[in-house]
């Protein structure tokens, strides 16, 4: 029953749409009219040779609105023997307010600042059926229907229609002006499209323009019940509603984002300049068009498009600015492969990779037509730090955690991931802790580039690769586990008076020779093994506590035969204190093995 109910709705909905557009939009036969109706609606046929001029006139202060939501000229008509043109007074000599022809694209919308407005259209001498959809209505800036739309500057955010989600009102005209930093594009999510449903959307319809203005070219135009997804190719992006006065519906709700139209990505390893394919279609660019310093550098990719810019080739330009930073630029150069024109915004984009001891701050200047756009950001040098099985450090461990054995030798490695032939490292200071926050206690391996425990040894330098030994050694803790922490100093290999060459420094040496900066390398835990096999972390933590409640148990119980033994015999005491001396808590302390 409930399934013919709907059936029923459906069938009189259907009906009640065919009538509400019927009669006001019967076809004009007549070439040529005076109209005086507030709003109409009419489809136009024309043959051969038509020259038809229509004149709207009004009487009061009110704007005339004339939209051509539909028209099919000859297709191989010459825009200047076939076309629609609309004058802002009552005949066709007034001024020009524009046209449309086969090679236009989109609804045309003209509006009058006189009390009529006046649209011609003509025709060649080739036997087709021209076929044009066009309604007109007065509006004032203060009708409801008018109040909507505006501008959008924020790099995300939503709009809908007018009353959303309940109907819209007749005769709704909005316009929404995105605009968002430049060198991005803007992304539209339509989660709800519900107009008026028309094959060529005569009636009602959305429409999404690829620049700042309904003059900017088409992205497109929708109608009916559906969702869409639209992007633009620049950082300007209009959208328009418009409905007639028949058949209000829902409206639409739409969110726009902000996607980059280049993005520079600063590796130790390379640059990666990624640029949106729609970018350079609005520049009037494609991919091979595209080179680096290097010209015979270029890209194989096309949507997105993609450099991998080497730090060591491909013409990058290295400089060292100070102790502490080296600088790596490259430029993207558009060069149009075919005949060039003229129009086109000349282009470049300058990748610029700053890595400092500390952070990569990476540097993107964009130029269209001599306009320079910059743009940066933080990002880090890549190290790691492993442990080797012998001093060849050709065998990297590659368990975790690292179980050893008391007295073994650790070979450690400190990497630096860089292209950058020019670069090397120097440890500055480790520490060992039990604690992976490195509070304390903390034992000193290497400080001011100076070996601190006895059994540590610091290996050459050796290009990008930072090398030292250690003993393994335990501290009296809960658990037999230990994190280490480096300071690393990153250097020009060129500089003869960077830190790394002045190897092991005191402090107030190294203080007054050296503004360099450290980076951070951390790696743990080791752990060491039982007398009975691997340890793991939860038999350390059971092990130390039962320890420590049974040393608690027995000092309390030699405290109390000292009491006793204090009454009965005054001897007996001084043989009891000399026992709780002997057994009292050392502290908690670092401890060297035996043999080391």
């Amino acid at each position: 029953m409930s399934t013919n109910r709907w059936r029923v709705s459906l069938l009189l909905l259907a009906f009640g749409l065919a009538l509400a557009e019927k009669d006001p939009v019967e076809v004009q036969a007549k070439c040529g009219a005076n109209l005086q109706d507030p709003w109409k609606a009419f489809p136009l046929i024309l043959k051969a040779n038509a020259d038809c001029t229509w004149t709207i006139t009004k009487e009061d202060t009110r704007t005339i609105r004339l939209i051509f939501s539909d028209y099919t000229f000859n297709p191989k008509s010459d825009c200047s023997q076939e076309n629609i043109t609309v004058y802002d007074a009552d005949s066709s000599s007034a001024p020009l307010l524009g046209g449309l022809c086969k090679d236009s694209k989109g609804s045309g919308i003209f509006e009058s600042s006189s009390s009529s407005l006046t649209f011609r259209i003509i025709t060649d001498s080739a036997e087709y059926e021209r076929n044009f959809f066009a309604f007109y209505y007065y509006y004032s800036p203060d009708d409801v229907s008018q109040q909507c739309g505006g501008n959008l500057t924020k790099p995300t955010g939503t709009f809908t229609s007018p009353n959303y989600p309940a109907f819209h009102p007749a005769f709704t005209f909005c316009v929404w002006h995105i605009t968002v930093k430049p060198r991005a594009t803007i992304h539209v999510v339509f989660s709800e499209i519900f107009l008026e449903l028309d094959p060529t959307c005569r009636f009602d319809f959305l429409a999404l323009y690829d620049g700042p203005s309904t003059s900017s070219p088409l992205i497109g135009e929708v109608c009916g019940r559906t969702t869409r997804e639209y992007e633009s190719s620049s950082n300007t992006l209009t959208v328009l509603l418009s409905t007639d006065y028949a058949n209000s519906y829902r409206g639409f709700s739409a969110k726009y984002t902000t996607e980059k139209n280049i993005t520079l990505t600063c590796t130790p390893r390379d640059m990666t300049v990624v640029i949106k394919q729609s970018y350079l279609q609005w520049l009037g660019y494609t991919e091979k068009d595209l080179s680096l310093i290097e010209p015979t550098c270029r890209t194989n990719t096309s949507n997105p498009v993609e450099f991998n810019i080497p730090l060591n080739s491909c013409g990058t330009l290295r400089q060292v600015i100070d102790d502490d930073t080296v600088s790596y630029t490259n430029v993207i150069t558009a060069s149009p492969s075919g005949v060039v024109v003229t129009r086109q915004k000349m282009l470049q984009i300058i990748a610029r990779c700053e890595m400092a001891n500390k952070t990569i701050v990476e540097i993107m200047y964009t130029t269209e037509d001599d306009i320079i756009q910059m743009e940066s950001s933080n990002s880090h040098y890549d190290l790691s730090i492993n442990f080797f099985k012998s001093a060849t450090f050709d065998e990297l461990v590659s368990e975790s955690p690292y179980y050893v054995d008391l007295n073994q030798t650790l070979y450690t490695e400190i990497a630096l991931h860089s292209s950058d032939p020019n670069l090397e490292v120097f440890i500055d200071s480790c520490i060992a802790s039990p604690k992976s926050n490195f509070g304390p206690p903390n034992y000193d391996l290497i400080q001011y580039g100076c070996e601190k425990d006895e059994t540590c040894h610091i290996h050459p330098l050796h290009e990008r690769y930072g090398r030292f030994q250690f003993s393994a050694f335990k501290f009296l803790t809960e658990q037999p586990s230990i994190y280490m922490q480096c300071k690393v100093v990153v250097c020009d290999r060129n500089d003869t008076n960077s830190r790394c060459t002045q190897g092991c420094l005191p402090r107030h040496k190294r203080d007054l020779s050296s503004r360099s900066r450290t980076v951070n390398a951390v790696v743990g835990p080791i752990r060491l093994k039982s007398n009975h096999g691997t340890l793991d972390k939860s038999d350390s933590i059971n092990r130390a506590q039962s320890d420590a409640t049974a040393g608690s148990q027995g000092t309390s119980s030699i405290f109390l035969i000292a009491a006793v033994v204090l009454v009965v015999n005054s001897v007996i005491l001084v043989l009891a204190a000399l026992r709780s001396y002997r057994n009292t808590h050392s502290g908690y302390r670092y401890q060297k093995l035996p043999g080391l």
